[in-house]
């Protein structure tokens, strides 16, 4: 499936030759990436080009032009810094770590077929989208991504050593509640570079960072080279020296700052929203949610969706389009207003819901129905929860100790945040006429919740006139 060509153009990727058995990709992120001839077979197949097909960042780019890029793209730069991670250590532990080439290609197409089974838009499709349409649906794209792998090697007779492909699974599942049995105890040092469940630092996201970061025009202080020429294993863990603590802090602030800047951005989220309406009123028609199980027919599945749904003459589908011309004419749902949650009840936070809003507001006037409010609950942290992710991370203090240590944020700064996750709800008016009416229910809401106004101010007079008089 995979064209080579000679062309100069650096985005997207593009094949040229290396040797008889390897090909070289020149990405825009890392250069010359070097691809070998097993990996290549996954790749020049229509499921894994079907990443292509796939936007990085879902509709963000209705708000970052630039963030137009691809889980392809993404994906072949997991599979390189995987490989360079792994022959790294390979180079400075090899013969302690007892490293060989089965380990170094397992860590390599882990990295490579990671997101294989990914959903359209981005994260949308199985967190907002599959729980609407599927009572108490627990779907997960590694979990898709195992089932493609095997779907791949069968479908296209791949020879893989098949304790190979077991590795490789189990190394794509390392970090999520469905994490298979390990098929051997050693070396679980491993098993951290691509899906790190014991402490969240892992080349998906050195990538997906400096990636995104790049195409929405921000900037990047994380530098994710410095790990990786210090790293060592010490009992069978990835650990890190003492003076980079916080280099490791910077990449889990530039993730959150990421997610609330750009993934979570009051407009993305309005676009999501309506989206996710679109697909579950598209659902009983398109049968969009029958193929999760079957990689068979999921692979089909990819962005495109939206084109079908928007371009379709079938009356069954007018709800459905109606709200994609909106998207395509920016008559989107109107932010109205937003609060952080208080830190004190963050514990027991219960998501609010439309219901909750129309419960609040005032009699008289027009009166509003659930179907006139969306409502956007937002958490962001650094990958643990309310935990501190660096507590789980082990560190060294220089090349002669063989001594590993965790390092309490007191002792490296006072100015690092004492809180590591924030939970924002935002409310958005789908009809524009109603922003003043839903502005005054959430305000009476936080009243009736708390006791005051959590948010900052109060919805612009300019926009509620201005919207109610469209």
């Amino acid at each position: 499936m995979g064209a080579y060509c000679n062309d100069t153009v650096s985005f997207p990727p593009r094949y040229d030759v290396v040797s008889s058995r390897d090909k070289h990709i020149h990405d825009n992120l890392h250069g010359n990436i070097f691809i070998d001839s097993l990996s290549l077979k996954f790749i020049d197949t229509e499921q894994f080009q079907r990443l292509r097909e796939l936007k990085q960042l879902g509709f963000t780019h209705l708000v970052y032009p630039g963030a137009v890029h691809s889980r392809f793209e993404h994906s072949l730069g997991v599979y390189w810094i995987a490989s360079q991670s792994v022959e790294k250590l390979n180079s400075y532990q090899g013969m302690e770590l007892g490293i060989d080439k089965f380990d170094i290609q397992s860590v390599k197409l882990a990295g490579l077929m990671h997101d294989v089974g990914h959903g359209p838009f981005s994260h949308l499709f199985e967190r907002e989208f599959l729980p609407q349409v599927i009572s108490g649906s627990n779907w997960s794209h590694e979990q898709m991504s195992v089932k493609m792998v095997d779907y791949i090697v069968e479908e296209h007779h791949i020879d893989i050593d098949p304790q190979m492909l077991k590795r490789v699974k189990e190394m794509i599942l390392a970090s999520s509640e469905f994490a298979l049995p390990r098929s051997s105890s050693e070396k679980r040092f491993l098993y951290d570079i691509v899906a790190n469940g014991r402490n969240g630092i892992d080349v998906d996201k050195f990538d997906y960072i400096a990636r995104d970061c790049r195409a929405c025009g921000l900037g990047c202080n994380f530098e994710f080279q410095r790990l990786m020429e210090t790293m060592r294993v010490l009992d069978d863990e990835i650990c890190y020296r003492a003076k980079d603590y916080l280099t490791i802090h910077k990449l889990f602030a530039t993730r959150a700052d990421l997610y609330r800047t750009v993934y979570t951005h009051p407009k993305v989220k309005a676009i999501e929203l309506m989206v996710v309406d679109a697909l579950v009123l598209a659902n009983d028609y398109l049968q969009i949610s029958s193929s999760i199980q079957d990689p068979a027919e999921y692979w089909k599945l990819d962005d495109s969706i939206i084109k079908t749904i928007e371009t379709s003459p079938c009356p069954e589908l007018k709800e459905a389009r109606e709200l994609i011309l909106r998207i395509r004419r920016r008559n989107l749902y109107q932010f109205c207003n937003e609060y952080a949650v208080p830190r004190d009840i963050m514990d027991n936070f219960k998501k609010v819901t439309p219901h909750d809003i129309v419960c609040s507001q005032k009699n008289g006037g027009v009166m509003l129905k659930e179907e006139d409010v969306a409502v956007s609950n937002v958490k962001i942290d650094l990958t643990r929860g309310k935990d501190n992710p660096l507590e789980s991370i082990h560190f060294f203090k220089d090349y002669e100790s063989d001594e590993k240590f965790t390092i309490p944020d007191e002792r490296i700064s006072h100015l690092l945040p004492a809180s590591c996750q924030d939970m924002i709800v935002r409310v958005y008016s789908k009809k524009p006429e109603l922003v003043e009416k839903i502005s005054e229910a959430f305000e009476n809401y936080q009243l009736k919740t708390y006791g005051i106004k959590a948010q900052v101010h109060s919805t612009p007079t300019k926009k509620r006139r201005y919207n109610s008089c469209i």
